[in-house]
């Protein structure tokens, strides 16, 4: 018979007696829930609030995607599940890697060790890079799922624990740049339930609807009037419903449309000499059509004769730098960023972060390419290269938002790896909600 406590982490879990479904609204920022609640247009959500529990949280830095996923599903901040951003440097080589995959994750999540221990999980993500990091040591012989929706058309039951699944959920495959990436992960999540009846579900979305309208906007009303649908739904069918989010957002732009950027690298350069520190830009992956590798989050590692402290003095006081915190003496500083009044950002990619030649244009370098001044056409697919591409996508309009807090660290070289967050350095708001039936997802609470 199975177990009815489970240890995973450091942390004791109930088994469910019931299906759990854990929604991550990716950049769910309360403001969106704040308005829905204002226009009555997420009514299930309302209830869960009144009748359930909710709060507002903080939430791990740096705040993006996969770090906060992570922390979410493993009950730990990013210094101990050891994914702190999308991009690291390399100091052997000098040359920025990429930290998307499961390769560097420490620990296993609570679906994962469930799935070990008997239990029947669903892991559905927008996109493939966290399906990968969520899945790793998920056994799916036992009827578990594990897919994205960006992937749906390339399912095995070796890799995914399911065949075929456009013509399971009956829906095309979405389109990377839309609404849809999204509520196929919810319709995928809602046909596994009424078929496959498991017993924990982790869908996590994509903020593309959040970087690309503020609330009240009516492409955000339709969107969280469809989530808020999907979700009672999910109630409908006997299911423990939680909803939580990965970060807020906040917009990184001025009123032109034009992206307001801090030229970190340039400013070290000229203070301290090229070479003698590297801003990296950790938030630059292949999907630059959300947010243009524009983040509010940059990291600084200071070379042979620098030392953090040095760096974090010169810019300290710098106009649009809301924050810079030093780690401390030799072992490296980290420096945290945040644009002075909730606006503005750290643009880069990720291994420089140096203003374009000729003013307009970022310099090219191996990584997603550099933006585009225009939003790409509604309806119509963005190129989102590889790290090795070279094609430009579509930068953000006015309106497009980032991250809500932004965190950077600089850190003194000491010859060995990378020293990665503490996961203490900041926090990001992100709002919880649970359904009246049950406490907080599935754990002792």
């Amino acid at each position: 018979m199975a177990a009815k406590r489970l240890e995973v982490n450091g942390t004791g879990y109930r088994w469910p007696d019931r299906p759990i479904v854990v929604v991550c609204i990716d950049g769910g920022d309360p403001a969106y829930i704040e308005h829905g609640l204002a226009a009555g247009i997420i009514p299930n959500v309302e209830r869960y609030m009144r009748e359930g529990f909710h709060t507002v949280a903080h939430g791990t830095m740096p705040s993006f995607t996969c770090p906060n996923n992570m922390s979410i599903v493993t009950g730990r901040p990013a210094s101990v599940h050891g994914i702190s951003g999308n991009f690291y440097l390399d100091r052997a080589t000098g040359e920025p890697v990429v930290m998307t995959g499961p390769e560097l994750l420490k620990v296993h999540s609570v679906m994962s060790e469930f799935s070990c221990h008997g239990a029947r999980v669903v892991s559905v993500t927008a996109k493939d890079k966290l399906r990968r990091q969520l899945q790793k040591g998920m056994e799916l012989s036992n009827g578990s799922v594990s897919f994205s929706s960006q992937y749906a058309d390339r399912c095995t039951m070796e890799e995914n624990g399911i065949e075929d699944a456009l013509a399971f959920v009956d829906r095309p495959l979405p389109d990377m740049y839309s609404a849809d990436l999204s509520l196929f992960v919810l319709d995928a999540g809602l046909r596994l339930l009424e078929e496959r009846r498991p017993d924990i579900l982790y869908l996590s979305l994509t903020d593309y609807i959040q970087h690309a309208y503020p609330p009240g906007h009516p492409e955000a009303d339709r969107f969280y009037e469809d989530l808020d649908a999907h979700f009672g739904r999910f109630e409908a069918l006997g299911a423990t419903v939680a909803l939580t989010a990965d970060h807020g957002m906040n917009e990184k732009t001025n009123d032109d449309g034009t992206p307001r950027v801090v030229w970190l690298q340039d400013l070290l350069d000229e203070e301290f000499g090229e070479g003698a520190g590297t801003v990296i830009c950790p938030i630059t992956d292949a999907f630059v059509g959300h947010h243009g590798a524009l983040g509010g989050f940059v990291r600084v590692y200071c070379h042979a004769g620098l030392s953090g402290e040095r760096v974090a003095d010169r810019i300290r006081e710098v106009p649009g730098l809301e924050r810079v915190l030093a780690r401390g003496r030799g072992a490296g500083a980290r420096s945290a960023l945040r644009s002075r009044g909730r606006r503005g950002g750290a643009r880069g990619r990720p291994h420089r972060h140096r203003r374009p030649r000729d003013g307009s244009r970022s310099e090219r370098a191996p990584g997603p390419a550099a933006p585009h001044p225009r939003q790409p056409p509604r309806g119509r697919r963005a190129d989102h290269p590889q790290p090795s591409g070279q094609r430009r996508v579509r930068a953000p309009r006015r309106w497009r938002k980032s991250k809500r807090l932004h965190v950077a660290r600089i850190e003194v070289d000491p010859g060995a790896g990378l020293q990665r967050m503490d996961g203490d350095a900041g926090e990001d708001e992100c709002i919880h909600h649970c359904a009246p039936a049950d406490h907080c997802a599935f754990s002792d609470g």
